[in-house]
């Protein structure tokens, strides 16, 4: 879960108060978060303040990204069609698949033995 604030900057991007590079370390980490920002043509005008707990790193950095396309939106209505086309605006619906009975994970059967 994220909770992002956009504020009028130059563009850095401070996630549980720490900066974004030294939190992921990667480009195509940097890439994934500034989309929304790119695609409304808002790169370097805010400052991105989130914060985010649970997941994974892709799940949380995913997060983020959703995050700040709904707060552009909320800056500027004329950016949804923008933001929707390229998928942004829509929330990853999958979930964790539930542990049955009778079996050790969700899916993985005890190990079969003919004797």
């Amino acid at each position: 879960m994220a909770r992002v604030r956009l504020v009028p900057g130059d563009g850095k991007i401070i996630v549980n108060g720490e900066p974004f590079e030294k939190r992921y370390s990667l480009l195509a980490h940097r890439l994934i978060v500034q989309e929304p920002l790119e695609r409304a043509g808002a790169l370097g005008q805010y400052d991105v303040y989130a914060n985010v707990r649970g997941g994974g790193v892709t799940g949380q950095l995913e997060a983020i990204r959703h995050g700040i396309a709904r707060a552009l939106l909320r800056l500027n209505p004329e950016f949804r069609a923008v933001l929707k086309k390229a998928g942004l605006l829509r929330r990853d619906p999958r979930m964790k698949e539930r542990k049955k009975y009778g079996l050790k994970k969700a899916r993985r059967a005890p190990q079969f033995s003919k004797r």
